[in-house]
């Protein structure tokens, strides 16, 4: 039951009663034990000389480095289990605040995007989203639904970081960097455990948000050439990132696959889609479909069919898989839409 509230006449009375002690000591529990906004507001009335000073500061963005750093030692503590009660570096009453602590780490790095050091900023978020990624397997909180209970959107953040760095750093750069990310941390199906709720709707695939900065064709086969590189050192890597076998990485991947068969179309980027779809960092019924779009472009539709057959016996209820093997069967087809 809500606590009834005292009307104004009321409070008025329970005060004329104190004397300027009791009515201190009033003031600095609320000042004290109050929310930053009532905080605030209280220093504004007792020194409003300084209020354009706080407003200011309040307007400005958060210091990169500082953000990185809480950001660090937070992950840090989430990695040892901390949040679970494993030492006591973090207090019963913290760890069950880490959702507040999370929201505000990610809204504090988010906010230092907007500054001048958006390369610590950069990596404050990066760090920010490794941490999502792994608490889709890992118990670092106790939650069932961590990024659901965060609040935490990857797709908004990450797409937020790629759009400074290419505002800062130009097109080509934000491009190396973003197709690296993309291979570590694209999840088709999204960050959270249960794949529903509040993050879950608001989410899109990395590819889509990649995509939407590829403006021009020369990026697209920019990205290609990125692309290739992040795939050798994913093949380096035993298990691939993250655990992730080749046929994880394949399906995790498929999405950005289809988007380079749809743009890099024509002969002089041929070699680019075979070495991608060749690759081995790949393997699995995603790897055929891949390898079936690639034949399809360049008209060897025989090949293509044979190849999204081999994927169809791996996983026969596919949906893109079954609609794309009966668009090849079709009478007359040279080129069906992806």
């Amino acid at each position: 039951m809500t606590a009834r509230r005292l009307s104004r006449d009321e409070f008025h009375a329970k005060l004329a009663g104190m004397d300027r002690g009791d009515l201190v000591k009033v003031l600095w529990t609320l000042y004290w034990r109050g929310a930053a906004p009532v905080r605030e507001r209280i220093e504004g009335l007792l020194e409003p000389q300084h209020s354009p000073a706080r407003e200011k500061a309040r307007q400005e963005p958060p210091d990169a480095g500082a953000t990185l750093a809480a950001v660090t030692e937070f992950a840090a503590l989430a990695r040892s289990g901390a949040y679970l009660g494993r030492d006591r570096r973090v207090s019963p009453k913290e760890r069950t605040r880490w959702r507040m602590t999370f929201r505000s780490l990610a809204t504090a790095s988010q906010q230092a995007l907007l500054g001048d050091d958006v390369a610590t900023a950069a990596r404050a978020v990066s760090t920010l989203v490794d941490l999502a990624c792994e608490t889709k397997d890992m118990d670092y909180f106790r939650s069932e639904d961590p990024m659901e209970a965060a609040r935490f959107v990857v797709s908004d953040m990450v797409g937020l970081m790629w759009a400074r760095l290419r505002d800062t750093r130009g097109a080509r750069d934000m491009v190396q960097l973003a197709v690296t990310d993309l291979v570590r941390w694209e999840q088709p199906h999204g960050w959270t455990r249960v794949g529903s709720g509040w993050v879950a709707k608001r989410e899109t695939t990395l590819a889509g948000v990649l995509a939407g900065l590829l403006t021009v064709p020369d990026l697209w086969e920019r990205a290609a050439h990125r692309y290739l590189e992040a795939l050798d050192r994913t093949a380096t890597r035993a298990g691939g990132r993250q655990g992730r076998s080749r046929r994880d990485l394949a399906a995790d991947l498929a999405g950005w696959n289809t988007l380079l068969v749809e743009r890099l179309t024509g002969p002089e980027h041929e070699d680019l889609l075979v070495r991608a779809s060749t690759h081995a960092a790949f393997s699995g019924p995603e790897l055929a479909f891949f390898q079936a779009q690639v034949a399809r472009q360049r008209g060897d539709l025989p090949e293509a069919r044979a190849l999204v057959r081999k994927s169809l016996r791996s996983l026969p209820g596919h949906p893109l898989f079954r609609d794309f093997a009966k668009a090849l069967d079709r009478p007359g087809t040279v080129a069906p839409p992806l």
